[in-house]
């Protein structure tokens, strides 16, 4: 008899893995990174300047503006969330740019929360159940529930593009949050009523505040189909849910109309084509090593995604993955729309687990093993070169990279990377010491060697990262220029990510150039000067200083001194 799943699970197979560990792996991933660091370039520190003029109301909560600018995302929500935390935290706790990664912090916390919860109910579904046996000793439907679960959480946290994003306070973080909340609200829909409501309202009204409103219609209306023709629960409760998300949609909808949200970001043609083999590295890397086996689940489990009957342990996460892809292949900036989509992608890697043979996990073992002991390691050298000049080639780079740089020693820093260091050595040995039965083993090293390269370059690394990433050495020379307390400072031609870093690292007020402003300074871009003659008037400015980012040679702030009025 043909087996009705691929999934063959025993009940040794699907033990879940030890709760202290998952919440101590989603620690190291989750603080790092958040804590200790500048805002850096250069959608982080445009998002922190628009919180900081929210949050001193020095500019309309509707219609945000930093330096005459609006936003370069539309979404509110994000701004509003880290105006709101500098406003209600005090100074002598935190800085404001560390008080406005709190929420982003807690964004990051409830995807991972949100993920682990759909997956597991998904998992429930029967058509997701594993084979049962003829004498027994099959998986239990809850614990292989929790095991698929967990290496679903655990596939999440090995793609290596969610790293760095999800560290950054800014919208794509927020839509990357909200994202999840309606795919856990959907994945929950058959066992529970008052959670998946009050999700799909948050997600959805998240999302579209959080600018992405196509987005946000796309998965409802796929959400809605799916609830509509998925046999999990009775029909009269099934349409009484797929009115309810009609009806979220549709207000979804209207709010972005009545905020002015709704924008047509859309590549041409010629464009496309030019980007083309940039998409292809960025659709290869940055969902890996979740999507190989997300492309195995749909191999392995074609005849039930194929079949009358609409299974929603599949097609859930295909339709969160097609739409985010699409969004990736028609819209800029690529990798933000790709990050929407890391839920599902490894919602549908989860599933390959009961299905890999032994050889396909060793295969992904000493890959990761290779891979990120190597990276670890070189890491570790770089540091110590830093640190002590040897080996000095390392150390040479370094200084021509980063001229400037002072490197920094930090006991905190050096304990908690030796501590993660010794975990991984620890878990390698683990792992090689006998074969371990449980289906999410092969997921174990890809997630710990994400984590553990993450915490290296956030602690190890973080003094450096600083310095190359941020504006802070920029504008502390602009600061030396200009002298104590200037009076009044025009700018042109900065972008918004520049005259935030300025306003916030060397205390500026800038205000847009203007004829009718007597400014004794101007502040412009390299490439936007010699600037337009209805703003500033070239003859009337003396160039005082000319100044760089050390870690960026095209990048030059030009500073200039009202030159004396001919008399």
């Amino acid at each position: 008899m043909n087996s009705p799943t691929p999934a063959i699970v025993t009940q040794n197979a699907a033990r879940p893995l030890p709760r202290w560990a998952l919440l101590l792996l989603c620690l190291a991933y989750v603080v790092p990174g958040f804590v200790g660091r500048g805002p850096w370039k250069n959608a982080d520190v445009a998002a922190f300047g628009y919180m900081q003029e929210l949050a001193h109301g020095h500019t309309a909560w509707l219609r945000p503006l930093l330096g005459g600018m609006p936003p370069e995302t539309d979404g509110l929500l994000p701004y509003w969330l880290g105006a709101w935390a500098i406003q209600i935290t005090p100074d002598w706790l935190m800085p404001p740019e560390m008080a406005a990664r709190l929420p982003f912090m807690a964004l990051l916390v409830l995807t991972l929360a949100a993920t682990w919860y759909g997956v597991y109910y998904l998992a429930r579904s029967p058509g997701a159940q594993p084979v049962a046996f003829a004498f027994g000793g099959e998986a239990k439907p809850s614990d292989y529930s929790r095991a698929i679960a967990d290496g679903a959480l655990l596939a999440l946290i090995a793609c290596l593009g969610l790293a760095q994003l999800s560290h950054e306070a800014t919208g794509y973080l927020a839509q990357l949050a909200c994202a999840t909340l309606i795919f856990f609200a959907v994945a929950t829909l058959p066992y529970h009523t008052v959670a998946p409501a009050v999700a799909m309202v948050a997600g959805m009204a998240g999302l579209t505040l959080a600018g992405a409103p196509a987005l946000a219609t796309l998965l409802g209306v796929g959400s809605i189909a799916l609830v509509a023709f998925a046999p999990a629960t009775p029909s009269e409760r099934r349409l009484r849910w797929a009115v309810m998300l009609a009806i979220v949609t549709v207000l979804a909808a209207m709010l972005a109309w009545q905020l002015d949200l709704w924008r047509w970001r859309l590549l041409d043609t010629a464009t496309q084509g030019k980007e083309f083999k940039s998409l292809a590295r960025l659709l290869l890397w940055f969902g890996w090593p979740a999507w190989p086996m997300a492309a195995w689940t749909l191999w392995r489990w074609r005849k039930q995604l194929f079949n009358r009957q609409v299974h929603r342990h599949l097609w859930l996460p295909l339709w969160f993955s097609i739409v985010s892809v699409g969004a990736t292949l028609t819209t800029q900036p690529a990798d933000r729309a790709l990050l929407v989509g890391l839920p599902a992608i490894a919602t549908l890697a989860a599933f390959a687990l009961p299905t890999f043979r032994s050889s396909m996990a060793a295969l992904i073992d000493w890959f990761t093993l290779l891979f990120f002991s190597i990276s670890a390691l070189a890491i570790w050298v770089i540091w110590f070169a830093m640190q002590t000049g040897v080996p000095s080639k390392p150390a040479a780079n370094v200084a021509k990279l980063a001229p400037g740089f002072t490197p920094e020693f930090s006991w905190l820093a050096l304990a908690v990377a030796l501590a993660a260091s010794l975990a991984w050595c620890r878990l390698v040995w683990w792992r090689a010491a006998r074969n371990r039965a449980a289906i999410w083993k092969s997921l174990v090293l890809p997630a710990s060697g994400a984590a553990l390269g993450w915490l290296l370059l956030t602690t190890l690394w973080l003094p450096l990262l600083d310095y190359a990433r941020s504006y802070a050495p920029q504008a502390s020379q602009l600061a030396s220029a200009l002298g104590p307390e200037p009076s009044c400072v025009q700018m042109v031609g900065l972008s918004r990510a520049q005259v935030a870093a300025l306003q916030y690292h060397a205390k500026l007020r800038l205000q847009p150039a203007s004829r009718n402003t007597d400014c004794p300074w101007l502040v412009a871009d390299n490439e936007a000067w010699p600037a337009p003659e209805n703003l500033v008037n070239p003859d009337l400015w003396t160039r005082e200083a000319t100044i760089g980012r050390p870690t960026d040679r095209k990048e030059f702030i030009l500073l200039f001194r009202r030159a004396a009025s001919p008399d």
